[in-house]
């Protein structure tokens, strides 16, 4: 019934946050979060465990996002990317990894004082050569003012393979695999999702990004994304989400240890949305 009752007074936008694993930094969000297939950044810790086994080296991010102008639907997390046991080359192909896989953790939280909703998460993400696998475990907090709150813990699995090194990417992403229970009252539920989706480098300067995620009780939601690396600290991105509607563009900075990332989101009947997140590697790279 929380739930339910959350849903009311923040109406579809609310919804987009409770429904689903959301969106985790600012790149993914220029790129309409087309993201299950992105790997060696520390914001994959939510979008697919599995690509933070192409991490080799401690990340840190923020990451906030304001949704339509409205202080009630403003987003902020704080995430960690932890490599254990030193690198190692996984392949001839294939660039350094942890030789006993990254764990990640993440803070999120979405909302204001009517209604809020926090999530602390850890994740870990492990590289074998071509294919990666990774697994999250998060516990879920709904609060609406006036009627308390419910946690949830939620299980999560995704598993990425690169089919051409390098050059194509093929990601999958299961959320809310244990179909965590908000409140007997109509069986409600945290929705069950599942994301696939290729990442395509036809040259390198060139990203381009596809995904469906389809959740059982709503239709599919198609998005797709292409970034474009301008000059080699420089990207541009752009992205459409055909189930909200929703056409995004952004840009990326990349300084030495730094990433600055910057999103916008325009949606027809709802209006602006903007993102933040900045990264940084807490070691200098490896020569």
């Amino acid at each position: 019934m929380l739930g339910l009752c959350a849903a009311a007074p923040l109406g579809h936008a609310a919804r987009a946050q409770a429904s689903g694993p959301g969106v985790h930094g600012a790149r993914a969000a220029g790129l309409s979060n087309a993201s299950v297939a992105l790997a060696g950044e520390v914001w994959a810790v939510g979008n697919n465990a599995a690509g933070l086994g192409e991490l080799s080296q401690p990340t840190g991010g923020a990451y906030a996002e304001n949704r339509y102008f409205s202080a009630a639907l403003n987003v902020a997390a704080l995430v960690v990317a932890l490599p254990l046991g030193g690198t190692e080359r996984a392949a001839e192909s294939a660039g350094p990894r942890a030789r006993r896989g990254v764990v990640g953790l993440e803070a999120q939280r979405f909302g204001g004082a009517l209604y809020n909703e926090t999530r602390l998460a850890a994740g870990y993400g492990y590289r074998l050569g071509l294919v990666a696998v990774g697994a999250r475990l998060e516990v879920l907090q709904l609060s609406l003012e006036g009627l308390g709150s419910r946690r949830v813990l939620l299980a999560s699995l995704g598993g990425q393979v690169e089919m051409l090194p390098k050059k194509l990417t093929f990601g999958a992403y299961l959320y809310n695999l244990n179909q965590a229970r908000l409140a007997d009252y109509l069986d409600e539920r945290v929705p069950t999702v599942l994301k696939a989706g290729l990442a395509y480098r036809p040259a390198k300067s060139v990203l381009l990004c596809v995904e469906t995620e389809k959740e059982v009780e709503r239709a599919a939601n198609f998005k797709a994304g292409l970034e474009y690396q301008l000059v080699p600290v420089l990207a541009a991105r752009l992205g459409f989400a055909s189930l909200s509607e929703q056409t995004t563009a952004g840009l990326g900075l990349r300084f030495g240890r730094y990433a600055f990332d910057y999103a916008a989101a325009w949606q027809t009947a709802l209006g602006l949305s903007q993102q933040l997140s900045l990264s940084l590697r807490f070691e200098k790279s490896e020569r």
